[in-house]
């Protein structure tokens, strides 16, 4: 009898989906034949999920081993919208309650080594050769995600008109891509901070292989700890923003405006919020990358962002909004990491390959539904006050 209800539970929810779904006990629902997603549903837990899902607890049920995936990424996640209500995914209230201990210095850095600091090689399984780790920017549509990348790196070098010389900090610097393309291509002084050791150890000795020293520099260290105020004519903030929190944000905008020289710029590239006044996605999916992706990480939207980095001494300058852009960068690096997954299981482990790869794809759906967006905002420090930074009057500069 039990048995019999479960099955009809089941057959229930996915009645006219492409799915076939295996109980633990042998029971089947659906139809294997015609059928785009394999579930199978490894314990009772995994059934309640099932039946009443969010996002969220259907890749809880995925990681902890409790439900197994079998289809393409792609019919996964659309399946996964089709059984949950798509509607309240796109925007979450979330709390109001400030944790203070989410976004101080050691917190800070305990979440930026639990993501990053799981293996370079693991990340270089699937990223493109400079391992950037961000949207890239398909400047052509034929392009590959290394043209792309590098497309990307240019767009940021461009947008900040680098100038041979120039002092440029980059703020989360990751495996070092901006900061050797700003240096070998434009012939700026670079320095790039991160709290990752793996990144930082990775990065000094590409310096030595390529023998940058002179003019590339690289430190564990937290934005709220350079010491060179005033000093620098340019400074990205690519992906940094999404770890600092809501609460920090003015913060981290006037510690900014305080590094740059008068006329310096900033280019801020992050995820954000598509709904206004939202702090991140509903159906459990903020939950789910707070516990196992980016602890500490929060979004909000383009124009709160832009409120906060104006209210930190900036002026916004320039917006553009790379939305598809990193729908389908996500989208290809799932690609290379299903073509890698042995290898990539041996490096981190079943249960961390689980993560990257439900994490990933789930936002590349999200920048495909147009949940998440991706911003790249130009602002500068004035020259002095009512005296607008260094920005030529025409955007074609960008473009030349």
């Amino acid at each position: 009898m039990l048995k019999t209800a479960m099955l009809n539970n089941v057959q229930a929810r996915i009645a006219g989906l492409p799915v076939h779904v295996t109980l633990w006990d042998g029971g089947e629902a659906g139809h294997a034949e015609s059928a785009s997603v394999h579930i199978r549903l490894n314990s009772p837990a995994a059934l309640t999920a099932f039946i009443k899902p969010t996002l969220g607890s259907l890749a809880r049920a995925y990681v902890e081993g409790e439900m197994d995936l079998d289809g393409n990424p792609r019919d996964v996640l659309a399946l996964g919208s089709r059984l949950c209500s798509a509607e309240l995914c796109r925007d979450s209230k979330g709390s109001d309650v400030w944790k203070w201990w989410r976004h101080t210095r050691s917190r800070d850095r305990k979440n930026i080594q639990y993501h990053y600091d799981i293996s370079n090689d693991f990340y270089g399984l699937w990223l493109d050769a400079r391992r950037v780790y961000s949207c890239a920017y398909y400047r052509q549509p034929d392009m590959t995600l290394e043209a792309a990348q590098e497309a990307k790196l240019d767009h940021i070098c461009k947008k900040l008109a680098l100038k041979p010389g120039e002092r440029f900090l980059d703020i989360g610097c990751g495996w070092g891509g901006l900061v050797f393309w700003a240096a070998e291509h434009y012939g700026v002084k670079a320095l790039g901070i991160t709290l990752s050791d793996n990144q930082h150890d990775f990065v000094s000795a590409r310096i030595k292989a390529l023998g940058l020293q002179d003019r590339v520099e690289v430190r564990v260290l937290d934005y709220r700890d350079v010491p060179e105020t005033g000093c620098f004519d340019k400074i990205a903030s690519i992906g940094m923003v999404e770890h600092v929190g809501r609460k920090n944000l003015t913060a981290y905008f006037r510690r900014i405006f305080d590094l740059l020289r008068p006329g310096g710029l900033l280019l801020n590239h992050g995820i954000t919020t598509a709904a206004p006044r939202s702090q991140g996605l509903g159906s459990g999916i903020s939950e789910f990358v707070d516990e196992y992706v980016f602890p500490g990480g929060e979004l909000e939207h383009v124009s709160e962002v832009m409120q906060h980095a104006t209210t930190g001494g900036l002026e916004c300058l320039d917006a553009e909004n790379l939305r598809p852009h990193y729908a389908r960068t996500l989208w290809e690096w799932v690609r290379r990491l299903d073509e890698k997954s042995e290898e990539a299981r041996k490096l981190i482990g079943e249960r961390k390959y689980r993560i990257w790869r439900i994490y990933m794809a789930g936002s590349a759906h999200a920048f495909d539904q147009g949940w998440l967006e991706l911003w790249q905002v130009l602002a500068g420090k004035p020259l002095a006050p009512g005296v607008q930074p260094n920005y030529p009057y025409r955007r074609d500069y960008i473009y030349c």
